[in-house]
């Protein structure tokens, strides 16, 4: 498929989730992601297009990662 941009499963480089997959991930409502956002507590948003954002996967598991690491603190 020349001229499109295809990233194999296998490839190193980052991957992006939906907003939706997002807060399947954190088990948090998209609402209460996006409030988090506004306050700056969650990982910064890859805007797709006008109406349209993503996160970078491994961003979100590092800010999954900080929530089990803070239980113990």
């Amino acid at each position: 498929m020349e001229g499109n941009l295809l990233i194999a499963d296998n490839d190193n480089g980052p991957t992006l989730v939906s907003l939706n997959e997002a807060a399947r991930m954190t088990s948090l409502s998209r609402s209460m992601l996006n409030r988090y956002r506004e306050q700056g507590r969650f990982p910064v948003a890859v805007s797709l297009g006008e109406r349209r954002i993503a996160f970078v996967r491994t961003e979100v598991a590092e800010w999954i990662s900080e929530r089990i690491a803070a239980r113990a603190a």
